[in-house]
């Protein structure tokens, strides 16, 4: 058994061999890359980077959207014992220069000239920086090309045929692996360290509670900068699945038609606009076809409650079952490609409404839950061990409580080795000899996990009332008219929102009843646009307590962006920079002769 992620590359390459591992799109078709030479691009490319000084321990930047040169760079840095620094394509130049400064990188490997661009401009100030590489096939000036290195490292192999292997098993399972760094959804990122027996325990625990295999492909589009994506493609390699990359999350949709895949894992957003479209289309179909879609979406449910409780399915539900998918759910089902045994979700909550919503489809998500710091899995759902709105049970060698305020407490083989240059910080989140994961939860009496919210982002109100703004905020987003939500009220006397609607839906709401608007601002200053919010607002959340319902609302004519830095490179809302940049607008909310506004 592997120890190491260098060993599950060797491993890979001998008891996997494909001619398609990978697929990637090249002159409008997909193409393939078999397992061999992917392995022989790895080794000379590690082999010549080796050539060029870079050594164990060395720090390098990856910067690029996701292709298979993404990988090959990873496990090249991680046969050499260099550590990996991957950085989200959608940082600006100064976020950029943080990481690449605190990091002390010495290398930097960029995918295209948008990407090289960030990097020009803050070159002069990289002084720790020793070898910029890019992906393209012409460098710019003083910047190695991929294939360059590549060519310097096949002189090696042919001069030392054995080196490569020989540095891949030198590589101990205590050796650092990546540095990567926290989104930063409540101050200053933070380099998180994580060994090769961090993301390998992850690795192999997932594999035993879910199945993994050389016959499954998988489509992979959320960016390998992501610990998440990062951690499934070491599944995949280890369990010798055909990986595919998306070309970017616009063309997910087309993607997932050309690659069919069994597999696919992604964020909850991206499950939330299938289901916003799905609704969208039934809403505006005849009224014959509505029907037909409800009732197909409650025998659905009916089965799934029936089969989740290990029930006796009865004759009569198995043929409503079939007519529904024959009529309904198939013509869903194909726009997935058609061959999906299941989705994984994780990086925020789901909303358990669109988890049963797919399973009553016949499309399984797997939600689980975790932190960049804990390689990432802590507890995930299985086929076997189910339940909507948990994030399932601990995976296995991992331990988790709860403390006493509500904090999920988590140890294990995957807890990170620390904060890279953060001794405090570290000490902090290990206190007592648990990791403290900063989110509040809770288990059930048959040891389901469920996450409340954020530590951070519980609400306090006036009145002394606790509020976990995040599955309220979830439960909106189900609702067609509203594209993002952020729930307000700490230190206030009740609770209101700043909401982003679904422009396209609404301007179609604003047409049909007559309601005039020059521009979108002028749309959400509209009091009947305002008042049809919040009435759909209230219809989403008869059941709430009433300190919980949410009394006023704003509505803001744009939605939040990262480039302003107002959500993360993985769309968590960053509450405090929100807050702060709308003071005023929800200042205003909490005036009392004054109305709802929007801006």
């Amino acid at each position: 058994m592997s120890e190491t992620l260098a060993q599950v590359l060797l491993d890979t390459v001998k008891n996997y061999p494909k001619p398609d591992f990978m697929l990637y799109k090249k002159e409008g078709r997909y193409v393939p890359i078999s397992t061999e030479e992917f392995g022989r691009r790895v080794r000379y490319f590690c082999l010549g980077l080796r050539e060029l000084g870079l050594t164990k321990g060395d720090k390098v930047i990856i910067l690029s959207e996701n292709r298979p040169e993404w990988v090959m760079a990873d496990l090249t840095n991680l046969c050499l014992g260099a550590i990996t620094v991957p950085i989200y394509t959608s940082l600006v130049p100064e976020q950029i220069k943080y990481i690449i400064d605190d990091s002390d990188a010495k290398a930097v490997i960029v995918s295209n000239q948008e990407q090289w661009k960030k990097i020009e401009s803050i070159r002069p100030a990289l002084g720790k920086v020793r070898h910029y590489i890019t992906f393209m096939e012409e460098g710019p000036d003083g910047v190695l090309t991929f294939n360059h290195i590549q060519e310097l490292g096949q002189k090696v192999n042919s001069q030392s045929p054995g080196l490569f292997e020989k540095l891949a098993l030198q590589v101990r399972p205590d050796d650092e692996a990546s540095l990567i760094y926290t989104s930063g959804t409540t101050g200053v990122p933070k380099g998180v360290i994580l060994t090769h027996s961090n993301f390998l325990s992850n690795v192999q625990a997932v594999s035993k509670i879910i199945e993994f295999s050389d016959k499954d492909t998988v489509l992979s589009f959320l960016p390998l900068s992501h610990v998440l994506e990062r951690m499934v493609t070491f599944t995949y390699m280890y369990k010798g699945c055909r990986i595919g990359y998306a070309e970017s999350l616009e063309t997910v949709a087309e993607n997932l038609l050309e690659i069919r895949p069994n597999i696919m894992v992604s964020v909850p957003r991206v499950f939330e606009k299938i289901y916003a479209r799905v609704m969208d289309n039934v809403l505006s179909s005849s009224a014959l076809k509505k029907r037909i879609f409800f009732w197909a979406l409650k025998v659905g449910k009916d089965y799934g409650r029936r089969k989740l409780n290990k029930e006796t399915i009865p004759r009569g539900l198995q043929r409503k079952r079939n007519l529904a998918h024959k009529l309904v759910f198939s013509k869903i089902i194909e726009k997935t490609g058609g061959n999906v045994r299941f989705f994984v979700s994780g990086g925020a909550p789901l909303s358990r409404d669109i988890a049963e919503f797919f399973y009553a489809l016949g499309l399984m998500i797997l939600e689980g839950y975790g932190l960049t710091e804990t390689s990432p899995v802590i507890s995930v759902n299985t086929f076997e061990d189910l339940k909507f709105g948990s994030v399932g049970k601990p995976i296995p060698d991992v331990e988790v409580k709860i403390a006493p305020d509500g904090e999920i407490l988590a140890r294990g083989p995957n807890i990170m080795k620390g904060y890279y240059k953060k001794e405090a910080e570290t000490r902090e989140a290990f206190e007592g000899g648990w990791f403290h994961t900063g989110d509040i939860g809770r288990f059930d009496e048959e040891g389901f996990l469920f996450i409340t919210d954020r530590k951070k982002d519980i609400i306090v109100t006036a009145g002394g009332k606790n509020i976990a703004p995040q599955p309220i905020e979830n439960v909106l987003k189900t609702n067609p008219y509203i594209s993002n939500v952020v729930v307000i009220g700490d230190r206030r006397r009740f609770v209101s929102a700043l909401v982003v609607p679904n422009f396209e839906k609404l301007e179609g709401y604003a047409r049909f009843n007559g309601i005039p608007f020059a521009d979108r601002a002028a749309l959400v200053r509209n009091e009947k646009i305002r008042n049809f919010i919040q009435a759909e607002i209230d219809r989403a959340t008869p059941d709430l307590a009433s300190f919980e319902k949410i009394k006023k609302i704003a509505l803001l004519d744009r939605d939040f962006e990262i480039e302003k830095e107002e959500i993360t490179p993985t769309l968590k809302v960053r509450r405090n920079i929100i807050e702060k940049k709308y003071e005023g607008l929800i200042n205003s909310l909490y005036e009392e002769d004054r109305n709802n506004i929007g801006v």
